[in-house]
């Protein structure tokens, strides 16, 4: 596998995406499941959830540096299993307290696995000479589709969380050992000095533009992934299956969006395909937020998860091509603002689904649409700085 993955290392790039996402997406499907085991009511679930987002914050503010220390390969090695390792041991969790407290070690590998995987898409995006950074995004939402399927399937079949994690948990650490035990890492786009960092990664003025612009897709989503299947079963009534379904079209219908993706930004740029993205997302939210039958909800998922595919990658790749800091602290920085509202979004929403709705849970999404309108020339960040050091 070695020799395969140094001839094509996309092909590398693709494959830990989709063990990543497997493993992180394995949580998800079974929320409703845990909700009923651990006996808790939305808003306190939202609230044992935010150990995810707590523990991704803390380590963002030192995982450029540790991307720099440590080759790609070990975090993979170390990261995923240890990503499967504290959902198994929230699945025993019997209090929410326990449960946050467990899902910060999750959090933690998430940070540093999310910004080298990115880098490793960037690097190698440089060495074979064309786009891959959406199709690479797309098995990220090929592996949250396997594993909505899977959680699913496993909670109509009653099979318990626990078992369902532990399953998981060791099959993706198997096959990330046995594939990447020996591969070797792109080199970088560009050689950076290295600023002493500070802990925090502070944006710049055009990495805060891309935050903006990528809030309401991180948002979008979460909020799919997060609470799609506990609203088809609280809305609807429907059944495990159905109700793991909305998690799974959104999944599928982002990871085919992604997969042609990069062929169409060539042609038509990012600017336009994003404005698309955005109209997308609107009438995904509109559909689920006013359906009355099941099956106008699940088509809301669908354009909600197809919608928001691009927007991070997009921005992720401007991120890493920005030249005011180097890769890892640009692409650090725009992590650690934007990815932990994929993760706060089961409080928030959680909150107001306890005490408005869900229904105005997912209407919360309008708003941060409205900003992307407004800051979609933030893909630009490399011409506007140009522009700037004139």
């Amino acid at each position: 596998m070695k020799d395969y993955f140094q001839r094509k290392p996309q092909d590398a790039v693709f494959t830990s995406f989709f063990l990543y996402a497997f493993s992180l997406g394995t949580l998800f499907p079974r929320l409703g499941d845990l909700q009923t085991q651990i006996d808790i009511d939305k808003a306190t679930l939202g609230f044992a959830l935010i150990g995810l987002p707590l523990g991704v914050q803390f380590t963002l503010l030192f995982a450029d540096r540790i991307v720099r220390r440590f080759n790609f390969r070990l975090i993979l090695m170390m990261g995923i299993p240890l990503l499967g390792i504290s959902q198994v041991l929230a699945a025993l969790s019997k209090s929410p307290y326990t449960f946050a407290g467990i899902l910060m070690l999750g959090g933690a590998a998430i940070a540093v696995i999310e910004v080298a995987v990115n880098l490793e898409a960037d690097r190698v995006e440089a060495h074979i000479g064309h786009r891959i950074m959406n199709r690479s995004h797309a098995y990220w939402s090929f592996g949250f589709f396997g594993a909505g399927i899977v959680g699913a399937g496993f909670s109509q079949l009653g099979i318990s969380p626990f078992s369902n994690f532990a399953l998981i948990a060791g099959m993706s650490s198997f096959l990330t050992i046995l594939l990447f035990s020996k591969y070797n890492a792109a080199k970088s786009r560009r050689q950076s000095v290295v600023v002493k960092n500070k802990g925090f990664v502070w944006p710049s003025k055009g990495i805060l533009l891309l935050v903006f612009f990528s809030l309401s897709a991180m948002l979008v989503e979460g909020a799919s992934i997060d609470w799609s299947v506990i609203f088809m079963r609280d809305i609807f009534n429907t059944v495990p299956i159905v109700s793991g379904l909305s998690l799974a079209l959104a999944a599928i219908a982002q990871g085919i969006i992604r997969y042609f993706a990069d062929q169409f930004v060539d042609k038509y740029g990012p600017e336009r395909v994003s404005l698309y993205s955005l109209i997308a997302m609107v009438l995904g939210v509109g559909c689920v937020v006013f359906s009355f039958e099941p099956t106008t909800a699940l088509l809301g998922f669908i354009l909600m998860g197809g919608g928001s595919a691009v927007i991070f990658p997009l921005a992720m790749s401007a991120a890493a091509q920005s030249t005011d800091k180097t890769p890892e602290e640009n692409v650090a920085s725009l992590a650690q603002f934007v990815f932990v509202i994929f993760l706060l979004a089961p409080p928030i929403l959680g909150f107001v689904a306890e005490y408005a709705g869900l229904r105005w849970s997912f209407a919360l999404c309008f708003p941060l649409l409205i900003v992307s309108f407004f800051t979609i020339h933030s893909l630009n960040v490399q011409k506007d700085e140009k522009k700037n050091a004139y």
